[in-house]
């Protein structure tokens, strides 16, 4: 496994990459080159859509949508799918949404269980069942500059986030 972290001064990428020719496939074009070295490669991208969430789009075979339980979360979505809806109509027509994770779930609000239920009506096969609780110790874990699972893997984040894990291995054979 490697892991290529990010840091401050990719921010400025953004305005570097304003005068390059094919400036949305710089990422696609640098992982052809790897992808065979490779079972997975996974781009963690921001919550905004820019040029390297453009470019990690048209590098990916398939979407994981971590979707907060909150009602502008839910909004936020319909951006997103249309934004994917054209990134596969113009740039890579293999995308897909390999599925929603529901994150933040709070069991003591309507509100979760609402977000839930609208969003499975909409996307019912883009949906994992493995939901991600809203938990105190994943909201330590980054704080300790460590992952929930060496942090308190027996949290029920932690456990949830080790589900999710084997469902989405699960899903893909």
């Amino acid at each position: 496994m490697d892991i290529l972290p990010a840091n401050r001064e990719l921010a400025g990428a953004e305005i570097e990459l304003i005068n390059f020719s094919r400036k949305e496939y710089l990422l696609k074009d640098v992982l052809q080159e790897i992808k065979n070295e490779y079972d997975y490669i996974i781009v963690d991208c921001p919550p905004s859509l820019n040029i390297l969430t453009l470019n990690a789009l048209t590098a990916s075979d398939g979407v994981l949508v971590p979707l907060q339980c909150e009602y502008y979360a839910m909004e936020g979505l319909s951006d997103l799918l249309y934004t994917i809806s054209l990134v596969k109509k113009k740039l890579n027509k293999t995308l897909k949404v390999d599925g929603v994770i529901f994150t933040m779930y709070d069991s003591r609000t309507n509100l979760s269980a609402q977000v839930v239920e609208e969003v499975k009506n909409v996307l019912d096969k883009e949906s994992f069942k493995t939901i991600i609780p809203r938990n105190i110790r994943l909201t330590e874990a980054p704080s300790h500059g460590v992952p929930i699972n060496i942090y308190d893997k027996h949290s029920k984040g932690a456990l949830a986030y080790e589900r999710l894990a084997e469902e989405i291995i699960k899903r893909g054979g």
